[in-house]
């Protein structure tokens, strides 16, 4: 029997189980629990299935979000996936790490109305993990293979998606990438907790049994050598098109007194030390302590997702404190507001208003405490956001280890590859044509965080969906005028 939906009037919210703080700092497993499947078909009939889905305008992607819940709801799941992989290359990880507070499920309808939002990230988690285990997800067979190729610079959630879409339309895909595993901030950056690298590591697996090559340890520099790198220009030549995904890597730097020297490390730095440890690698600078919070003082300075990775792991790590010091309040806070109500159930403090202005060494040279001026909010700047303006009260927070977690800028890509008609923005991300994701180069694209900035995954998903279209479209194009003129 079809199940009823608008179920939001008899049934209240229920997430899926989360670990109690106790249990869950002391290993880097996801926090939240599975749906048994009646539930989920539960939570999804809350859905009041609108005329006009505010969730599907909240998604950057546009997914058939009261679709594919109607269909879950009525144990349609095999259906259910097939909806929301329509539009979304990789809906189990959005599942576990948009912030569907301020996307889709900060704008459904039945939220605004006092009931509670449907808990439509639990939901697609729970559909995708479903479709893996029943075998629902085949690996790519293209209708027929093309001859074309292309390369991809950048193993991310940009490169990952634009690499599925090309190769379901035949074309030879190798994605290069200098790290020794793909999977880019997804693997190295967000931590366990979030995201288990299992997880990663199927989705990697489907692309490369359906065909895509990828290659590891891919510096792409200006010039070839051998072994450790490869020209900007060699890879042009040796693909038809090219697409820049490589995300943006360079900390932001905090102009300060004191950062110089032991104990104050780059929010990256950090993070990735701890996965590569969940992975098994050996990490010499977290074994000798240098990036182990283990017993120490932590002080984290910044508000974002990252911040909040940052002070989490500390937390795993066995930190003897954690403080995170944010110049705004907890309103104004850019990260998502479930990440801060999860480092503060795990016993983080938050030092709201606050800025820092010195990191203080002790005598050795080691970080004694950060020195910090409180703030007030004042009018807002050209962002819309209250400027912090300092009110002359200062106080110090102990510290014996200072992670600096502001976020992320571009690297120099026309300079590291020896490009100069790569043309960049002044805040050096790569401008595009956004009508066709090409750059000032022919034939060359780019997508996700190094075009728009530190981002979110979706929208490096939705990113990448449109400059493969456009690349296909060109050389579809190209083909085809090949062909008449051969005829």
């Amino acid at each position: 029997m079809a199940q009823s939906m608008l179920q939001f009037i008899h049934v209240d919210r229920k997430t899926p189980t989360k670990r109690g703080a106790k249990r869950r700092k002391d290993d880097f497993n996801e926090i939240y629990g599975d749906y048994k499947p009646a539930k989920a078909a539960e939570q999804a009939s809350r859905c009041s299935q609108c005329g006009v889905p505010f969730c599907q305008q909240g998604c950057p992607l546009s997914n058939n979000i009261p679709d594919w819940l109607l269909l879950a709801a009525n144990g349609r799941l095999e259906e259910a996936y097939h909806a929301s992989s329509a539009t979304n290359n990789m809906p189990e990880i959005c599942g576990r790490i948009c912030p569907q507070d301020r996307l889709c499920e900060g704008t459904c309808v039945i939220e605004q109305s006092g009931h509670g939002t449907v808990t439509i990230g639990a939901v697609e988690k729970h559909i995708t993990d479903t479709a893996w285990e029943e075998g629902w997800i085949v690996p790519i067979d293209p209708p027929h293979e093309r001859a074309q190729s292309v390369g991809i610079i950048g193993a991310g959630p940009a490169g990952l998606t634009a690499a599925e879409e090309l190769r379901r339309k035949g074309y030879q895909v190798t994605v290069y990438d200098r790290y020794d595993r793909g999977g880019g901030l997804l693997v190295y950056g967000i931590p366990g907790f979030k995201l288990e690298k299992q997880v990663v590591a199927r989705r990697l697996a489907h692309l490369e049994a359906g065909g895509v090559t990828f290659k590891y340890n891919a510096e792409i520099a200006e010039k070839t050598i051998s072994g450790t790198s490869i020209s900007f220009a060699d890879l042009r030549a040796e693909h038809d098109t090219v697409l820049i995904a490589t995300g943006v890597y360079k900390p932001r730097a905090l102009k300060i007194d004191g950062l110089e020297g032991a104990g104050v490390l780059e929010a990256l730095d950090f993070l990735t030390a701890s996965n590569r440890k969940g992975l098994g690698d050996k990490v010499p600078a977290f074994e000798a302590g240098d990036l182990d919070a283990k017993d120490k003082r932590v002080v984290v300075i910044g508000g974002g997702d990252t911040a909040m990775d940052c002070v989490r792991t500390a937390v795993r790590q066995g930190a003897k404190s954690v403080t995170c010091l944010y110049r705004r309040d907890k309103e104004n806070m850019p990260g998502s507001a479930r990440e801060v109500q999860n480092a503060e159930e795990e016993g983080v403090v938050f030092e709201w208003l606050a800025a820092p202005e010195e990191i203080v060494r002790a005598e050795t040279g080691e970080p004694r405490s950060v020195k910090a001026s409180r703030m007030k909010l004042g009018a807002p700047d050209a962002s819309g956001r209250k400027r912090p303006e300092a009110t002359g009260e200062q106080f110090d927070v102990k510290a014996d280890m200072v992670i600096c977690a502001l976020g992320f800028d571009p690297e120099d890509l026309p300079k590291l590859w020896g490009q100069s008609g790569l043309v960049v923005n002044r805040w050096g991300a790569v401008q595009i044509d956004f009508r066709t994701m090409e750059t000032r180069l022919p034939g060359v694209y780019a997508a996700g965080d190094i075009v728009r900035g530190g981002s979110l995954v979706v929208w490096a998903i939705k990113d990448a969906r449109d400059a493969a279209d456009a690349m296909h479209t060109q050389m579809a194009q190209i083909a085809k005028s090949a062909q008449q003129a051969a005829e």
